[in-house]
């Protein structure tokens, strides 16, 4: 088996709730963090499957459709792929806050699902994010995590600024 990378999107791959975007209903509010590519690009190089796995209750909630969700997303490969990266595979909870499915994080079903489709080994992954609820959902799968930005919290067995210095540590470690 081998080890991955599970990525939360907003926050860590993509802006949310900055100048230019409060929240991405649309692919044009799609905007990459800096060096988000290079670092997904590092990650690719050094043989891990990069995975994004995201909350997207907007969609529950009615403030975009699952088509504009997709669309989105097709968006976010796209993107990536204009700096030579990867993303394997995209998935998404699209229930509403407090709708107590199994997969939406802090829950770990999207992670553990992943894994089994693609015998990821989570015990030598990462689970990357920017706030408790996605620490948690790795722990809860048994993967390693990364906080990246300045959510305030100890529970994350690593802590970066970017996704770019986590990918460094990360290739750099191995």
């Amino acid at each position: 088996m081998k080890s991955g990378i599970f990525l939360d999107r907003d926050g860590v791959i993509n802006e949310v709730l900055s100048k230019r975007v409060k929240f991405v209903n649309k692919p044009s509010d799609l905007y990459l963090l800096p060096k988000v590519g290079e670092a997904i690009k590092k990650l690719n190089d050094a043989g891990y499957p990069v995975f994004v796995v995201t909350n997207q209750g907007g969609v529950g909630l009615g403030f975009m459709t699952e088509k504009a969700l997709k669309a989105i997303h097709k968006k976010l490969v796209e993107d990536l792929q204009a700096f030579g990266a990867t993303v394997i595979e995209v998935v998404y909870c699209a229930h509403k806050p407090n709708e107590g499915c199994e997969c939406r994080k802090p829950g770990s079903k999207m992670i553990t699902d992943l894994a089994k489709k693609y015998e990821i080994d989570l015990k030598s992954s990462y689970m990357i994010g920017d706030r408790d609820v996605d620490i948690m959902a790795g722990k809860a799968a048994g993967a390693r995590t990364i906080l990246v930005g300045d959510e305030n919290t100890d529970l994350a067995d690593q802590r970066f600024e970017d996704l770019y210095d986590a990918a460094v540590w990360i290739t750099e470690k191995e």
